[in-house]
């Protein structure tokens, strides 16, 4: 197996003589976009702000070394905090960092593997309907932090949302609420000013000095340390290994799939010079993912993926090499030892109100519309796929919404499958009416076989029956034995079978499965269509003669 293409290389830095300072300029901004969603998606996922922004340092410095993408920039997420929140709910924050390892050891297994180009098999409305159903997750989980309550662990995130908002006490709940909306109209209206200026981190420094100006008594982050903590393994009970075996898969296969969609998405975004940023290796991005979140468990984080949002705001800030992402996890450490007091002062409101904007800026209303338009089976995917992931686990969301794709285009490539009647060619003949020409075209498989079978077994008054293979595009096992089974039932009936055309691909399945044997005679296989209608013919003219000579 070659492993060189899953390792770094100087070509990674190829561009960086004259990208440095573009790259140096994008990592700062990356940065200071990153700082608040990697403290709010900690604390939201319930393992810390701590977590978070070591997560983001860590995870962040080694995917941009390791990762398949130049301009990929790694973290916490959304969607690993919707995965996260359940399991520190049932086993406490203490075993995150064991599940991020476990779940880097499957991400990098996934990598060297070569499977990183299996997620362009999702289809488009799976991925989006999931990316919506993410979306409102974890709008509802900011609803204890914009409410100066505490959520509770281990509920649907709904019916916690209502109960939080339902146990909210004055004068907390107008504080807390009051934030979250100056957040809010802080982040909406910093872009109209400018669309380079970062209107999270502006929405942070504003809402906490009005904070402490007001001496509002709103709970906050606390207190965070002042440099990393030394790596090590985390403590864990060999006895609790097995019950994390199923969350660690979970987060592995959501790390894989965010970041990969994360990665390609990237490939179509262009900086500010129009330029796009090239093409990315999906099985090293999976290495590079699953080290970073074996990196974070060390130090005590959690598990990591590609995020999109902070990638994009790294490609629109002119990055051309991965030394942004580098510098990006660089400005995330220097806050760690540098302003961890004033980062301890914030209040949880204000990461509630930063990931509730986040939230609606997820899925547009534009690409909702095109998906809701497109065709039934894909608004049913995108619109189950989301409600299951709200409603239950996000993996189950994708299973069942990769399920119901895959139900509903068989049906649909099913539907597409012909069988026609048709007309013998050339001047008609005496006794052709006792000739039926069938043509098959489209998808002889499983979804189609049955109902094939039932349209060619019901011709009535005919002596022969030729079966055209030659527009048939695919054939199956199951197609195949439906063929037998046409043969058998109209031989039975004492038609004549012909079949014309059978493609090459498929002589070998044909042959297999038994539809040649089950002609009344090998010669009754044609290549050509004039032929097998000519040996019709003289079938019936033989049992025109035969019933002749017995009147």
């Amino acid at each position: 197996m070659k492993l060189r293409g899953l390792l770094p290389s100087r070509s990674d830095y190829s561009g960086v003589g004259s990208s440095w300072r573009v790259d140096l300029l994008a990592g700062i901004t990356v940065g200071i976009v990153a700082l608040p969603l990697a403290l709010a998606f900690g604390v939201s996922s319930g393992v810390g702000a701590e977590a978070g922004l070591i997560t983001a340092v860590v995870a962040g410095f080694v995917a941009a070394v390791m990762g398949g993408s130049n301009v990929q920039v790694s973290g916490p997420t959304g969607a690993m905090v919707v995965v996260l929140a359940p399991i520190v709910a049932t086993h406490g924050a203490g075993v995150v960092a064991v599940v991020s390892i476990m779940a880097g050891l499957l991400v990098c297994l996934l990598g060297v593997s070569r499977l990183g180009r299996a997620v362009s098999l999702i289809p488009w409305p799976v991925v989006e309907g999931f990316t919506l159903g993410i979306a409102a997750i974890i709008f509802l989980q900011q609803v204890p932090l914009a409410t100066g309550t505490a959520a509770v662990p281990g509920h649907n995130t709904l019916l916690a949302a209502i109960e939080a908002a339902a146990t909210a006490h004055l004068p907390t709940v107008i504080q807390t609420l009051a934030i979250v909306a100056a957040v809010a109209g802080v982040m909406l209206l910093v872009p109209l000013l400018h669309r380079a200026l970062p209107a999270s981190l502006i929405a942070v420094v504003l809402a906490t000095a009005a904070a402490e100006l007001l001496r509002l008594d709103v709970p906050r982050i606390g207190a965070l340390p002042h440099s990393l903590p030394v790596p090590g393994l985390p403590a864990v009970d060999p006895a609790a290994l097995g019950s994390l075996a199923m969350p660690a898969v979970a987060v592995a296969a959501l790390a894989a799939i965010e970041s990969l969609l994360s990665a390609r998405v990237a490939t179509g975004l262009k900086g500010p010079d129009g330029r796009p940023t090239g093409p990315y290796n999906p099985d090293r991005e999976l290495t590079g993912q699953g080290l970073a979140s074996i990196a974070a468990g060390f130090f005590g984080g959690m598990p990591a993926t590609g995020a999109i949002a902070r990638t994009a705001v790294n490609v629109r800030s002119g990055a051309r090499t991965r030394v942004s992402a580098v510098v990006h996890a660089l400005v995330l450490l220097a806050t760690i030892y540098l302003a961890a007091g004033f980062v301890g002062r914030i209040p949880l409101a204000v990461l509630g109100g930063i990931l509730m904007v986040t939230a609606t800026r997820m899925v547009s209303h534009r690409t909702v519309t095109a998906i809701l338009r497109s065709t039934r089976s894909d608004a049913a995917a995108f619109a189950i796929t989301a409600v299951i992931t709200v409603a239950f686990d996000l993996i189950i969301a994708i299973q069942i919404g990769l399920a119901v794709t895959a139900v509903l285009t068989l049906r649909k490539v099913a539907s597409l499958t012909g069988v026609r009647r048709e007309q013998i060619p050339g001047a008609a003949l005496a006794g052709d009416e006792h000739i039926a020409l069938f043509t098959l075209d489209g998808a002889m498989f499983f979804g189609a076989a049955e109902r094939v079978l039932q349209e060619i077994s019901q011709v009535r008054d005919v002596e022969v029956a030729v079966i055209r293979l030659s527009q048939l595009k695919m054939l199956d096992a199951t197609g195949a034995h439906a063929l037998v089974d046409v043969v058998s039932a109209l031989e039975l009936r004492g038609i004549t079978v012909l079949i014309k055309g059978v493609q090459p691909e498929h002589l070998s399945l044909v042959t297999n499965v038994g539809v040649i044997r089950s002609l009344r005679h090998h010669k009754h296989l044609f290549t050509e269509l004039e032929p097998a209608i000519e040996h019709a013919r003289s079938h019936v003219r033989r049992n025109a003669e035969a019933r002749a000579a017995l009147s």
